[in-house]
């Protein structure tokens, strides 16, 4: 009987959760990962931890909430010290490699205090975020006046575009990210108005098919060794919104959903929101002449990262890699694309904070649940539980915040144990923060909710937002200074004050340790508050009963 041996954990990046036809787009059908869910579970609310690419991934990686693992913002490097999956499933006898993307930032001033060699094998894996590194490709290799904002972003990629005779400095930029016009001047894609020109690269030779081969080259050479994880992390659809062809011209403007906004929602928004909304990019995807052909472009990115679904799983049916290894299709964030007036990611609407989920288990106790689509609570950081109880191992759940899914996936069980999930937000290096003359501490804010409502908290004295995500699904109507709700949103402060109540830096002993220290003192000689030996089992002083000795009050003689 095939048994699941093997993870493949695909991740994109700045992916919609319903701008996939499984999650009911009307125009984008995406064929591929629909076949996927039919042989899966499509989970309906999994939530995120972070609505920004480095946050939000080291969350999924360490399986911790961004309060515990303190990365919270791009840059911000994760502390040596934090274990992730690569670390847990290491343990537990599965090798765990990365193909694409991670976004982290290794702690260098902490593995030099501790004498870590970076270049030594212990040195590379807390560098890379506990992967083993097949090749890393962030994606971003934009420059500006003060150099390049990722030395290391795509170089290889670059190198091999260079190998194939696009010749330029940074052809990642040139190329794959840039169209051009007839008379050979490059059309940047980090301007909204080419987003509707096709990018000046052969199309097999744009990131996402580049991606899909390394891991085919990856798996093929990895046959018969494992069991692993592969960690394959595309850097689309996130932007620069261009397209090469054919996908650049595959949608029209009929084809794009109207933005989910209002002008009373605009009008009457939250001292915060609106700062975000009135951003450069909220106020670029005001505009419908801007956010047409870049709803446009997006679409045709995720097609091409269908397609390359069909690609990879056509190799995995041949290979019978199939039969034997679960696939994770999941994303680090949405996408706002002029939703409530804003752009990115960072907020709280579902638009960005919902991601897609799928996973086909391939282990025949998941023959029961394929097919169906789960509704109950799941956060990202339940994908390192899962993937450890998957290789066999148990799991540290005074390190690991999130729970694992194969009850779900195997018919164990309908509902995970939470009946909230929380997504935190660092902003205190954004220009908004100085709009507000916020200090550090007090520029972050967080997301409870739970299956109908939807609090967001603002430290720095601010008001909270809250949504009534039943009545109101798209979340137009805040409700957060509506006296009529007050009993509301004290009992969504009070799932909040929960959650930071718990004890998520108590991590150096599990709960069966702990629980085993609690006699573990007495029987090592401690008697605290003891009035006679007798008092406690006989046992416990043996050391301290019939022992003799000379009197010495006087001191000792020669």
């Amino acid at each position: 009987m095939p048994e699941t041996r093997n993870i493949l954990f695909i991740m994109f990046d700045q992916l919609r959760w319903d701008y996939l036809s499984c999650y009911g787009h009307p125009h984008l059908q995406t064929p591929n990962l629909d076949r996927l869910a039919a042989k899966g579970v499509r989970f309906e609310r999994a939530y995120i931890q972070s609505p920004i690419c480095g946050s939000s991934r080291m969350s999924t990686y360490t399986g911790r909430y961004v309060h515990s693992h303190g990365a919270s913002w791009n840059g911000i490097p994760l502390k040596v010290g934090e274990l992730t999956m690569g670390d847990h499933l290491r343990a537990a006898g599965m090798s765990c490699h990365l193909i694409g993307k991670t976004h982290m930032r290794a702690d260098a001033e902490g593995m030099a205090r501790l004498g870590i060699e970076p270049d030594s094998l212990i040195g590379v894996r807390v560098a890379e975020c506990g992967f083993d590194v097949v090749e890393r490709d962030d994606g971003m290799r934009p420059e500006g006046p003060d150099g390049l904002y990722d030395e290391g972003g795509a170089a290889r990629y670059n190198e091999y575009l260079r190998a194939k005779g696009y010749d330029s400095e940074n052809p990642w930029h040139d190329y794959a990210n840039s169209g051009r016009d007839a008379e050979g001047n490059v059309l940047s894609g980090w301007f909204l108005k080419n987003s509707d020109q096709q990018a000046n690269i052969a199309e097999e030779d744009s990131e996402t098919p580049y991606l899909t081969r390394r891991a085919i080259e990856w798996m093929e050479a990895a046959q018969g060794q494992g069991p692993w994880c592969c960690h394959l992390s595309y850097i689309k659809p996130h932007w620069p919104y261009v397209v090469p062809a054919p996908y650049h011209d595959m949608f029209g403007p009929s084809d794009v959903i109207p933005a989910i906004r209002s002008q009373a929602e605009y009008e009457q928004a939250h001292e915060v929101m609106k700062a975000f909304m009135d951003a450069p990019v909220g106020k670029a995807f005001s505009r419908e002449d801007v956010r047409t052909p870049v709803v446009q472009a997006y679409m045709g990115l995720i097609k091409q990262c269908d397609d390359q679904m069909g690609e990879l799983f056509s190799y995995l049916e041949r290979s019978g890699r199939m039969e034997d290894t679960m696939i994770v299709v999941t994303s680090d964030h949405g996408d706002f694309l002029g939703d409530h007036w804003m752009g990115e990611k960072m907020f709280f609407q579902n638009a960005s904070v919902k991601v897609p989920m799928i996973i086909y288990d391939p282990s025949p106790k998941a023959d029961g649940t394929r097919g169906t689509v789960s509704d109950t609570l799941v956060e990202c950081i339940d994908l390192a539980p899962t993937f450890v109880e998957v290789a066999g191992g148990k799991v540290a759940d005074h390190v690991l915040e999130g729970e694992s899914l194969l009850p779900l996936l195997r018919g164990e069980a309908t509902e995970t144990a939470r009946d909230f999930v929380i997504c935190e937000y660092d902003y205190s290096a954004s220009p908004i923060a100085a709009r507000f003359g916020l200090s550090v501490r007090d520029a972050v804010m967080f997301m409870v909710a739970d299956e109908r409502w939807k609090l967001v908290h603002f430290e720095g004295g601010f008001r909270p937002i809250l949504f009534d995500m039943e009545k109101d699904p798209d979340e137009l109507v805040d409700l957060g200074d509506d006296p009529a709700h007050a009993e509301v949103i004290a009992a969504m402060y009070d799932k909040l004050f929960r959650w930071a109540r718990r004890t998520a830096q108590r991590t150096t002993r599990s709960a069966e340790q702990l629980e085993a220290m609690r006699s573990k003192s007495g029987r090592r000689g401690v008697m605290i508050g003891i009035y006679d030996e007798n008092d406690v089992p006989l046992e416990l002083t043996v050391k301290y009963r019939d022992r003799k000795v000379p009197d010495m009050r006087g001191g000792g003689g020669a």
